[in-house]
């Protein structure tokens, strides 16, 4: 293990957490003015993730193709919690669906969900799907778009992840469109010692609503798995 990228690594741990805690605080305070400037502290977080992830641990972000900006439904890899983090930053104000148990972190989990982050209850079937599809509507009314997980959880980069019944239940019912993003932050972010390099994401090919169930998850699979090579 390289001695440089272990003290790059502690510098951003020990820089992201310290400032992170200042972020939250901020938008605490924000929050008192409204839904607009909690959305903005919130966003400032997630580019300042961006600036350590740059400067201290040498991760560069490259983009392939164009994301939308409103009504629809946007289906991400997920390796790390890189992609997590850096959602605001990289989408308009999105609305993202995200594992409930990070709602319950004091503070910060209450902001979250101002600021529009869904909490997922895989093992709560129907009323939590309906719960679901409630607020996404909500959010699409308000112009914004969202951000789901597909397969649920982190899936380790050149391994395959299943479709959550989740997914396709919001894809039946809220009849958007679904935008597959691929990315592979997992070999630089998923570990405790960062590595240096380029975190891609690659936007594929818009799949339109009305599609049968197993044609858009095989879509999807396809779309957020083409840069997964191990």
């Amino acid at each position: 293990m390289s001695a440089i990228l272990l003290l790059r690594s502690v510098m951003f741990y020990a820089a992201f957490y310290t400032g992170s805690v200042f972020c939250v605080l901020a938008a605490a305070f924000a929050s008192l003015f409204g839904e607009e400037p909690l959305q903005a502290a919130c966003d400032a977080w997630s580019r300042y993730h961006r600036v350590c992830a740059r400067y201290l641990l040498g991760i560069r972000i490259r983009i392939e193709g164009e994301l939308p900006t409103h009504h629809a439904m946007i289906a991400l890899r997920h390796e790390s919690f890189f992609e997590a983090i850096d959602m605001p930053a990289l989408l308009h104000r999105p609305a993202v669906f995200a594992k409930v148990e990070l709602l319950s972190i004091p503070l910060w989990g209450r902001l979250a969900a101002a600021y529009g982050v869904v909490g997922v209850e895989r093992d709560q079937g129907a009323r939590a799907l309906r719960a679901m599809i409630s607020a996404a509507r909500h959010f699409l009314s308000e112009g914004r778009v969202l951000a789901i997980f597909p397969e649920g959880t982190r899936v380790p980069h050149g391994a395959d992840g299943p479709i959550q019944s989740g997914f396709s239940g919001l894809y039946k019912l809220l009849k958007c469109p679904v935008v597959p993003v691929a990315v592979d932050s997992g070999p630089l972010y998923h570990r405790w010692i960062k590595r240096s390099g380029t975190v891609t994401y690659r936007v594929g090919e818009t799949i339109p609503p009305g599609l049968p169930r197993a044609e858009v998850e095989a879509r999807v699979v396809k779309a957020i798995q083409a840069l997964n090579q191990k």
